[in-house]
């Protein structure tokens, strides 16, 4: 979208030309020469049968300013391991897989058990975060960028955007996150335009003291998984182990790093990957998990800023919520209309409904246990409590990828 408006907190950079590709690529490449990157790719093994991820790995093989490419897949067996690997062979860059489910890896979850400092269940977050260790152990990677796996239209275009603010010397950005608009015949990112953004505003109108609060609605697109940041930053920064991931990751970023040298950054005219069910008849699946977990984390940062909630700021929280829901699909509606685009009136209300049951289970959850939202403790803390875990972690990474032991890097 070719604005330049900037609002918000953080500074937003624009999809102004569409003639830059080839300059970004080739100074990311002299950028690289002293701040060396790496790309983390959090995978199922189902992803590697899909047409989507054929389509990234064609185009990440051009990509020649990336050092490093960790690929934490998860949900695999023994011999799908071997044929996601083989699918990166030959690759020009160096290719870590982080076998998930592989006894070496588990070993060090267990161990991390028994040290308290669990890593929480399997899932996005863990294998996030646990790739982030194993670039840290590397030691050999300034900046670190992230992407989903199952964008349909990929171009690398997407990540040359992503990683040049981070990479550019001369702006002193830290993080950077991605923003694009999801749209096909109709509009997508249901628990962005329905539940997080109205819910946010309403929090806001409730606690305008939260300056958090004001950060999270600078971003045009809060719930994108594509960002990169700086390495040191992901030694600091704790994570949400669940679906609060995204909302977790901007909380800390917002804890850590000054305003100033955070950004977002415009990746896409259309950004199309697979789409989870509403399920609003089952809180422990699809959109509405991902509501219910995005709200828990969501009030345990606030309440961290010194936000006081009871049950009934929860009741008010809810019935404003509502409200600016609805007044937001009516906006949708009239967009929609303009744009010639398929607009089921009653199925947004229904998700609207629905992200109203995931909130008011949140709002329960948190009252009875404030801090169930479980973060992974952050590296500094890992490293000091097992002092010897990143040269585990390399060492089982060199067992499931075949490699000699000394060579484990």
């Amino acid at each position: 979208m070719a604005d330049f408006y900037q609002t918000g907190m953080v500074t937003t950079l624009h999809r102004l030309h569409d003639n830059g590709f080839e300059r970004l690529e080739r100074e990311l490449e002299r950028f690289s020469e002293t701040s060396p990157m790496a790309l983390v790719l959090p995978a199922l093994y189902s992803e590697f049968e899909n047409p989507a991820m054929r389509r990234i790995i064609g185009d990440l093989a051009g990509a020649r300013y990336l050092s490093r490419i960790v690929v934490a897949l998860a949900r695999a067996t023994e011999a799908e391991f071997r044929h996601a690997r083989s699918m990166f062979r030959g690759f020009p860059q160096q290719v870590t897989f982080l076998w998930i489910d592989s006894e070496p890896i588990q070993s060090l979850f267990r161990l991390l058990d028994e040290r308290g400092l669990t890593a929480g269940a399997d899932g996005k977050g863990r294998s996030c975060w646990l790739s982030y260790g194993y670039l840290l152990a590397a030691g050999d990677c300034d900046i670190i960028a992230l992407h989903d796996c199952d964008i349909v239209n990929y171009d690398r275009q997407m990540l040359a955007r992503l990683c040049y603010p981070v990479a550019n010397p001369n702006l002193s950005f830290e993080f950077c996150k991605g923003f694009y608009a999801r749209v096909t015949d109709r509009m997508h990112g249901r628990v962005t335009r329905l539940f997080m953004t109205p819910l946010v505003r309403a929090m806001e109108d409730m606690a305008p003291q939260a300056t958090f609060l004001k950060f999270l609605d600078s971003f045009r697109y809060p719930l994108a998984g594509e960002f990169a940041m700086k390495a040191a930053l992901a030694r600091v920064n704790r994570i949400p182990g669940d679906w609060g991931l995204e909302v977790g990751m901007l909380a800390e970023v917002f804890r850590n790093c000054a305003a100033a040298r955070v950004c977002q950054v415009d990746l896409a005219d259309n950004y199309e990957h697979k789409h989870q069910d509403l399920s609003s008849e089952d809180r422990t699946r699809g959109l509405r998990r991902m509501a219910l977990d995005v709200a828990k984390t969501l009030f345990r940062t606030v309440a961290g800023e010194g936000v006081v909630f009871t049950r009934d700021h929860f009741r008010t929280l809810e019935v404003r919520y509502v409200r600016m829901a609805e007044d937001t699909i009516a906006r949708y509606y009239a967009d929609a209309m303009l744009n010639g685009l398929n607009f089921d009136r009653h199925s947004e209300e229904l998700a609207v409904a629905t992200f109203a049951r995931s909130l008011r289970e949140a709002a329960e959850e948190f009252i009875a246990e404030p801090l169930s939202a479980t973060l992974i403790p952050n590296w500094n803390r890992v490293a000091a409590a097992i002092p010897e875990f990143f040269d585990l972690l390399r060492e089982a990474a060199a067992i499931d990828n075949g490699w000699p032991r000394a060579v484990a890097a």
